[in-house]
């Protein structure tokens, strides 16, 4: 079997076995398959396709690179979720608590802010001391005492991934489907997940900004997991305009703390409970996501799922005492305001500019070696459908330094339009996806 033959076939449309597929990840893994014949096939892969055949060989050959977390012997079920990305995206820090304290296991592997979207285990580490490389006895422990635990993935879990990512990154090859949903599975199914709820974002902030591209990479991730033997359900979800009052590190532990409080925004505390209802039915706690959405409404109300997290904060180190003391006060001393121009209803905030201005404030990273700001991000006092007169505050950026919102002003401010009249609001739940 050579590399080049394989590429050839796939250039030309053909279907490839699960052994060729195999071939080519093992081969690269191990040094012994170029990256320029790899970028080749990445870049057939792109343009002609694969198969929901080809996908699921794909994600068990990348699945098989590496390691696996060991979760015997923790009474189940496990289910996660996964979010395909966003602006304000807290939604994986309150949902976890809640969804285990309904007696559903969650073992998160979550990523880093990259580009315009956030990542958890930044806003975990901006509580002090928190740590998210866990070995995986301390992921076990958390997982069984617990019910959730957080981690970041670790280079012994997929590593065929972390190598494709790059290369991915480098060749203009991300958006396809097929590469797309054999990296997210692969991670989720190495984690030990029996069930995956899918939140995929589409809108100006999404990484797929189209219904239809959002819509194909739900199916595709849908039938991919059953086809693994997996639980699997996608939500569509509405990413024009971030999510809460709050964008940033430390910023959104405030607003996840406030959802587990029960007092946090409309918008968060709605998908939070649909994504968890979902979890639930998967995870066999609820027979449908009315009755998930009030079990999840009662581990608010009951405070388990607060302490639960509290729980884990402790547990991973960090200082729950210095994280309550630093609640609504910890702000970079770098900031200025955004005011309305003139009298009208906010008609829409672009998340994709928000979240571009974020990368300056020091949200976000334009490249992994990046470090980001624990302090840094926008506090929005209003959102779209909100009536405002001129001169009233609409938003508050921090920065990391004074150059930080000279560089993110503009952009957010073009960001936020002002109309005379009130806008319609698009739902935020767009659609579910249960079959391929």
């Amino acid at each position: 079997m050579r590399a080049v033959d394989i590429i050839i076939k796939k250039r030309h449309g053909e279907s490839l076995d699960e052994k060729e597929i195999r071939f080519f990840i093992e081969g690269y893994v191990k040094g012994e398959i170029p990256d320029y014949q790899v970028s080749a096939l990445l870049m057939a892969i792109f343009f002609q396709g694969m198969s929901a055949q080809e996908t699921a060989a794909l994600t068990q050959a990348m699945l098989d690179s590496g390691e696996r977390m060991d979760l015997s012997g923790i009474p189940g079920p496990f289910i996660d979720k996964h979010s395909t990305g966003g602006v304000g995206d807290k939604i994986s820090l309150p949902l976890a608590p809640i969804v285990a304290a309904c007696g559903v296991r969650v073992p998160m592997m979550s990523g880093r802010a990259l580009g315009h979207t956030g990542g958890t285990l930044d806003k975990l580490e901006s509580i002090p001391g928190y740590i998210t490389d866990l070995e995986p006895a301390e992921f076990r422990k958390g997982l069984l005492e617990e019910g959730f635990a957080m981690t970041g993935q670790t280079a012994h879990i997929v590593p065929a991934d972390k190598k494709l990512y790059a290369l991915r990154d480098v060749t203009g090859t991300i958006e396809s489907i097929p590469l797309i949903t054999a990296s997210i599975l692969s991670k989720k199914v190495a984690e030990g997940a029996e069930g995956i709820v899918f939140d995929v974002k589409c809108g100006s902030g999404a990484f797929m900004k189209g219904y239809d591209d959002a819509k194909a990479l739900a199916k595709s991730l849908v039938a991919t997991g059953k086809k693994m033997g997996k639980k699997v359900v996608a939500v569509l979800t509405n990413m024009s305009q971030p999510l809460g009052y709050k964008v940033g590190n430390f910023l959104e532990i405030e607003e996840a703390l406030d959802c587990l409080e029960g007092k946090g925004p409309k918008d968060v505390m709605e998908l939070t409970y649909w994504l968890g209802a979902w979890m639930l039915v998967l995870g066999g706690k609820a027979k449908d996501v009315s009755e998930g959405k009030s079990l999840c409404e009662e581990a608010i109300e009951s405070k388990a799922a607060l302490n639960l997290f509290y729980r884990n904060v402790v547990r991973q180190g960090g200082d729950l005492e210095e994280m309550q003391k630093k609640r609504g006060s910890w702000r970079s001393e770098y900031s200025i305001e955004i005011r309305a121009d003139k009298d009208g209803y906010i008609a829409s905030i672009d998340a994709l500019k928000i979240g571009l201005a974020g990368v300056y404030l020091g949200v976000g990273r334009n490249r992994t070696e990046d470090s980001v700001s624990p302090t840094a991000g926008f506090i929005f006092d209003k959102k779209s459908g909100y009536h405002v007169s001129k001169g009233e505050r609409i938003a508050t950026l921090f920065g990391k330094d004074s150059q930080s919102l000279e560089a993110a002003f503009p952009l957010a401010l073009n960001a936020i339009s002002i109309e005379n009249t009130a806008p319609s609001i698009s739902s935020l739940i767009l659609e579910e996806i249960t079959v391929s």
